[in-house]
């Protein structure tokens, strides 16, 4: 039976593979003298730190400076009468790190696997039962039964997904016009030829217009003074016959 007296003695045998001879424990249990020594020596030892009867023991190797200073070098628990080291702060803490980081992967993983995107939905997420398999999602086969009197109806889509849309195709179209053919590209052409030509003809019409109605005018005011200085128009007068 092990207990706090004899736990010591207990980790110091050959078949323990953590216990270092060159410790002052071998050296005072060779000597025959008591474990109350170990704190006026100086060099490698091992003492007992916790106990919790009747089934742990916590030992701890250090290097004794003076008889009141020391440094921990190792930690080793007895756990039913096996002997185990304990792992140090550095250890601890890579092991919590790469089991974070793969559970982290994994979950990155499944969810790029549930990812979705439809052009105008937008992206979603495809919502997976737990007894479903983590392998490629595939469509359910169809029915052969078609249910008369029923439709399909498509979900619509949101204001804010359909405006998103607008706004991309405006965009490339303004970055990445469309070529137009040579047919259509001429037609302008000959649209503003046609009004360029209407144009002068229209302006030759206007400024013959106006050389008309001055030709007009200047023949009225001509003809205005000759009819008030001529004198009025007499009938020439009547010829008398006289007889022979």
């Amino acid at each position: 039976m092990l207990n706090s007296n004899n736990i010591l003695d207990y980790f110091s045998e050959r078949s323990n593979p953590f216990y270092d001879r060159s410790c002052n424990n071998e050296a005072i249990k060779m000597q025959r003298l008591s474990m109350d020594q170990l704190s006026n020596m100086i060099g490698l030892e091992y003492c007992l730190l916790h106990v919790q009867e009747p089934i742990l023991y916590v030992v701890r190797k250090q290097h004794r400076h003076s008889p009141t200073h020391s440094t921990p070098i190792a930690d080793f628990y007895i756990v039913a009468g096996i002997v185990y080291q304990a792992p140090d702060l550095l250890s601890i803490i890579n092991s919590h790190m790469m089991s974070s980081a793969y559970h982290l992967e994994t979950a990155f993983e499944e969810l790029n696997s549930l990812a979705r995107f439809h052009p105008s939905k937008g992206y979603s997420w495809e919502n997976r039962r737990p007894g479903q398999p983590t392998g490629p999602v595939t469509a359910p086969p169809p029915s052969p039964v078609k249910v008369t009197g029923k439709r399909d109806i498509e979900e619509a889509s949101s204001q804010f997904q359909r405006l998103r849309v607008d706004m991309l195709l405006v965009e490339l179209t303004r970055k990445f016009p469309l070529p137009l053919p040579q047919a259509l590209q001429a037609a302008p052409q000959n649209n503003i030829n046609n009004q360029q030509t209407n144009e002068v003809s229209k302006k030759e019409m206007k400024q013959e217009i106006k050389q008309e109605m001055i030709q007009d005018i200047n023949i009225k005011q001509e003809s205005q003074p000759t009819n008030s200085l001529s004198p009025p128009m007499r009938p020439p007068p009547e010829k008398k016959f006289k007889p022979a």
